[in-house]
């Protein structure tokens, strides 16, 4: 007779880090963080060793660890979990995954919604459909100058990346790799299981075609796969906090991850919305805050539950220093689905908005260029512009490009912020104006011939020919 042993997934807090031993920094990230300045603490040492170790000899699993918390996530039966609740090194257990044998989760959050194809591609191929989710938050005129992304790096944090490796939009030399924190068997590209979200995310940062531009072309990037596919728990916050950890050890700038938590399978771990999100409660939002004040922007999506009953963010988008993305369409209203803010304790979310319904992008199996809607869209596209933005500045740090994207964005200051659209839609050009140290000598975005561009009442319009036009080409 055989005794089954269930395993369940636990993150062990440690006592302290007593060994000495060098930061767990790239090159790049020691560099970047001499830069601007940003000091080297007890957050940038790794776990220990000798603690690590000591459980692995009790049987424990190490599945990943986190030097900001100085924890790991391991695997390991209940029995074996009382015992090391009691170790001298050990300062709380906790669960973070039951293994009950459960069919797909009915608590996986809507990460987009319905797709449409886009029709008549591609009979006119010198149409761009990108045009207008580009010019909507005005990245076009960067482009013209030649900022597209280069020199940042980027990590874009999904779900699944099927065929990212093959679909020849992307230029395969810019994806510096893969990591995977999840514990799926499934293949990181091969497998269609796991989805092709994140892959759909790619397209919008990096994708070229015939019809079909990117916001931040010129950018490397990492992809990272954090999200698991059968279970909704609190250890793919965790996977999400380790994928962080290493976008920060990779001297990652740009940080993009539309996913998000609120409901999980064990309604006991429910996050409260009232109480629990003021970026304060839950590891994977502190998480997103320390990573912004180590100097990476990270992008998170609002979520897409505005028009049902959750209504409201969910973590991490309640972390402090980081951009929250919400949805609007190409006519600047902002979409039914984005989710709503404000955190739990009054600050203003999300904080600004990007194309997310009826956003085009290129679908993984047969590079359609097709329309999606999602917050899941608006944040990679805004990430993508902060690439390109941040490629012209490059001596700004991500805490100043984060304030010049809001700044420059259309309900900032005095223009009634809202807890839908935030400070609203930024203006990259303006965004670039302001942090340009010359801005008297910049380059035009515009030849005489196209017309010359006017600021009116918060909005951007073309004057030409005595008319005045929006960034769509339409009179107004």
């Amino acid at each position: 007779m055989s005794l089954l042993i269930i395993l369940h997934i636990f993150f062990v807090s440690f006592l302290d880090k007593p060994e000495k031993s060098a930061p767990q920094l790239s090159p790049r990230a020691v560099e970047q963080r001499a830069k601007w300045h940003i000091p080297t603490d007890q957050m940038d040492y790794p776990v220990s060793p000798l603690y690590l170790n000591n459980l692995r000899k009790m049987g424990v699993r190490v599945l990943h660890k986190s030097r900001w918390f100085n924890g790991a996530t391991v695997e390991m039966d209940d029995a074996t979990a009382a015992k090391v609740k009691n170790l001298g090194f050990v300062t709380a257990v906790e669960m973070t995954r039951e293994e009950s044998g459960s069919s797909y989760s009915l608590h996986k959050r809507a990460v987009s919604r319905h797709q449409s194809p886009i029709t008549n591609h591609p009979a006119q191929l010198n149409v761009r459909y990108t045009d207008q989710q580009l010019a909507l938050y005005n990245l076009t005129p960067l482009h013209n100058l030649g900022y597209e992304g280069q020199g940042i790096l980027m990590a874009v944090c999904d779900g699944g990346f099927h065929h990212a490796d093959t679909m020849s939009c992307f230029r395969q030399e810019q994806k510096l790799g893969h990591l995977d924190f999840t514990a799926d068997q499934y293949d990181f590209y091969d497998s269609g299981i796991s989805g092709v979200h994140g892959t759909e995310c790619l397209t919008t940062i990096s994708g070229i075609q015939d019809g079909y531009y990117g916001a931040a072309t010129k950018a490397n990037y990492y992809l990272m796969r954090s999200e698991e596919y059968n279970t909704e728990s609190p250890k793919e916050m965790d996977n999400l906090v380790a994928a962080l950890e290493k976008a920060d050890s990779l001297g990652v700038n740009v940080f993009s991850v539309s996913l998000g938590y609120a409901q999980f399978d064990n309604p006991l771990w429910n996050i409260d919305k009232q109480k629990d999100l003021d970026g304060k409660k839950t590891r994977v939002s502190r998480a997103a805050t320390i990573a912004a004040r180590k100097g990476m922007l990270v992008c998170v999506a609002a979520g897409n539950e505005g028009d049902g009953a959750w209504r409201t963010i969910s973590a991490p988008c309640d972390a402090d220093s980081i951009l929250t993305v919400g949805a609007v369409d190409t006519d600047s209203v902002a979409a039914d689905f984005s989710s709503y803010g404000p955190t739990s304790n009054g600050r203003i979310k999300p904080e600004v908005c990007a194309v997310g319904k009826q956003a085009v992008l290129i679908h993984p199996y047969n590079s359609a260029i097709v329309r999606s809607n999602g917050t899941s869209f608006a944040t990679p596209l805004l990430a993508g512009m902060a690439a390109s933005l941040w490629s012209a500045l490059p001596d700004k740090s991500a805490m100043q490009i984060r304030d010049l994207i809001i700044r420059s964005a259309h309900l900032y200051p005095g223009y009634d912020p809202n807890n839908q659209m935030g400070y609203g839609i930024p203006d990259a050009w303006k965004a670039y104006t302001m942090g340009s140290k010359d801005s008297e000598n910049l380059t035009p975005a515009l030849s005489p011939s196209e017309g010359v561009k006017l600021l009116q009442d918060g909005q951007i319009y073309i004057l030409r020919g005595g008319k005045r036009y929006d960034l769509l080409g339409r009179p107004r």
